[in-house]
């Protein structure tokens, strides 16, 4: 595939062989920007798991210290006064059976769903709607929960969800090309942290074999590993 001019310039700043530390490497995401937009700043981690078996699945949240950078759309079906605290807590979306109708007519103008427990069986019709967009409400995520009001605040202040794909790697943004070093090393640590405290008793031998960030549209840089692990783990 061809690359454009920026692409090509912002490439020469990473050597291909070279694995960096974490501060290396979110010092480099400022140089490796080539698009005219705030990119998000990715990062890719390839796991020793096999998400065939469901012992070895690799999901959870964490709340990036810094956020996103990206503002959240947050749709929560509840009831009052579940549907008042939602609304309170800054929730841009909020409704009950009249939500429901909504979303089975059409209207997905959200980024992650909320609900209480009293209304997942309304909820759950609109599986084959949210479910294939990895929207359905969960209570292992704390998206099912009577206290909607905590979880809206944690979505809106940077709470990303992370799961281990079909080939064992695990995709997130953790922060915006525009970050400073310091604020991508916060959510890079948080990130990393997560993801090793929520290693199944399941997988053997090696769990994390290899971690890259890189900018949408900008090249991946290679991390070194074990220094990455103990940013990580504070050793």
């Amino acid at each position: 595939m061809k690359r454009g001019k920026k692409y090509t310039e912002a490439a020469k700043q990473v050597q291909p062989e070279n694995k960096y530390t974490p501060a290396e490497a979110c010092a480099l995401i400022g140089k490796t920007k080539s698009a005219r937009f705030d990119e998000a700043v990715d990062i890719a981690v390839n796991l020793g798991v096999d998400p065939r078996h469901a012992d070895q699945q690799v999901r959870g949240t964490v709340l990036l210290p810094n956020g996103t950078g990206k503002k959240v759309r947050v749709a929560v079906f509840a009831k009052s006064p579940a549907a008042d605290a939602a609304k309170e807590a800054g929730a841009d979306i909020v409704g009950a059976d009249d939500l429901v109708q909504r979303v089975q007519d059409g209207f997905l103008e959200f980024d992650t769903v909320v609900s209480t427990p009293d209304m997942m069986a309304q909820v759950g019709k609109l599986g084959r709607v949210l479910g294939p967009r990895g929207l359905m409400p969960n209570p292992k995520l704390g998206t099912v929960t009577m206290d909607v009001a905590t979880i809206v605040q944690r979505l809106k202040a940077g709470q990303v969800e992370f799961r281990v794909d079909k080939q064992g790697i695990v995709h997130s943004s953790i922060g915006r090309a525009s970050f400073d070093e310091q604020k991508l090393l916060g959510n890079l640590k948080a990130f990393l942290a997560a993801l090793v405290k929520a290693k199944p008793q399941a997988a053997k031998g090696q769990y994390v074999k290899r971690i890259a960030l890189a900018c949408t549209m900008g090249p991946a840089i290679r991390m070194d590993l074990h220094k990455s692990l103990d940013f990580a783990t504070g050793e």
